[in-house]
């Protein structure tokens, strides 16, 4: 099942009106409401920042009063964000209720968040968020590309995915012409 934009925005409406504290949003959820409304995604990354099993519960909840499979709800990607230094910089607020926020993660988390696994879908995600005009003047979010383009160059070489390989210089070259 593919969950579009609309949905995804359902589900944050209720986590910030029945959540206490920082949710985090991330993924093709995020993308969905951020980047491109178009784009669907089969599941939906959110988790919480501080207190993740009360609020993976709650979530949980929220899914099933909307009528989705409580599997919509993906609290995995925390494992992925959270290896990455210094992840929770930069946090930007998407969407705040009575109770809780809904964070994404700075533009450069969201792209070292993509290169590791850099599937066709995610270079994709990549190439909307380098098209997108991420604010204005002082409030321009700034995208720390040496330390992506360091991430990439990190990366152990695929040994048989030729399209991984192509996928991973496209990316890399998306980042010189910034």
């Amino acid at each position: 099942m593919d969950f579009n934009s609309q949905k995804v925005e359902q589900v944050i409406e209720r986590a910030c009106a029945a959540i206490d504290g920082d949710l985090i949003l991330v993924g093709g959820a995020l993308v969905s409401v951020w980047l491109e409304p178009r784009r669907l995604t089969e599941d939906i990354d959110i988790f919480h920042r501080t207190d993740r099993a009360a609020a993976q519960i709650a979530l949980w909840d929220i899914a099933a009063d909307l009528g989705l499979p409580i599997e919509a709800i993906n609290g995995a990607a925390e494992y992925f964000i959270r290896r990455i230094p210094n992840w929770d910089h930069g946090l930007v607020v998407l969407s705040q209720g009575d109770r809780g926020r809904v964070l994404r993660p700075s533009f450069t988390v969201f792209l070292l968040s993509k290169i590791s696994r850099l599937s066709e879908r995610d270079l994709t995600d990549c190439r909307a968020a380098l098209a997108a005009d991420l604010g204005q003047g002082a409030d321009r979010e700034e995208l720390d590309i040496p330390r992506v383009r360091a991430a990439l160059l990190e990366l152990p070489e695929p040994e048989i995915d030729a399209r991984l390989r192509l996928r991973r210089a496209t990316l890399a070259s998306l980042l010189v012409e910034r």
